[in-house]
């Protein structure tokens, strides 16, 4: 479907920056192991991203621990605990980030990730902007904890391009709700 990631990348980018942003929460609400995991990896979203600020919210409102990555001078990612949105500080490229770094393995405490993605692939490609942070942190993951990408309907398609190191999802979460690939 597409000749390379970057073409992917290219097309998805595109489109998202054409459409309205939209927030995951009313697609996440129902989700059980939303409702149940203690901790969760999770992201501040930026731009046209599907927005997890209104989820984030709501996790901490509700008793749990949100972990949020930082990311690192040579693109790897530690995590910090989210303290709430108005206590986050300014970090590379203009992401938003908790003060503390609990380190890069903090990842694997987690009960579920949640990460961003450009698209994904019915069969867990996972599709991210270029840099390898992500694909990185999530050989770090404790094995057997899901792992969801957030994306718009859109932007869940039947295969896209990857390599050997890129590292496959579980589901793709939308504003509408979970889609199981693998």
């Amino acid at each position: 479907m597409f000749a390379s990631k970057a073409v992917a990348r290219q097309h998805f980018l595109t489109a998202r920056n054409a459409r309205p942003a939209e927030d995951l929460l009313p697609g996440a609400r129902s989700l059980p192991l939303l409702q149940s995991a203690q901790r969760i990896a999770l992201y501040v979203s930026m731009g046209a991203e599907p927005q997890t600020g209104a989820l984030i919210d709501w996790l901490l409102a509700s008793g749990r621990e949100v972990l949020l990555p930082i990311l690192y001078a040579d693109n790897d990612l530690g995590w910090g605990v989210a303290p709430g949105a108005a206590d986050l500080v300014p970090g590379r490229l203009g992401l938003s980030e908790p003060r503390t770094d609990l380190g890069s393995w903090a990842i694997s405490t987690a009960e579920l990730v949640l990460c961003p993605a450009v698209a994904v692939a019915r069969d867990g490609v996972r599709l991210g902007r270029g840099g390898g942070s992500y694909d990185r942190a999530l050989t770090r993951v404790t094995p057997g904890t899901p792992i969801w990408a957030a994306v718009y309907d859109s932007e869940v398609v039947d295969s896209l391009p990857s390599d050997p190191h890129d590292h496959l999802v579980h589901a793709a979460l939308t504003p509408r709700g979970l889609l199981p690939v693998g």
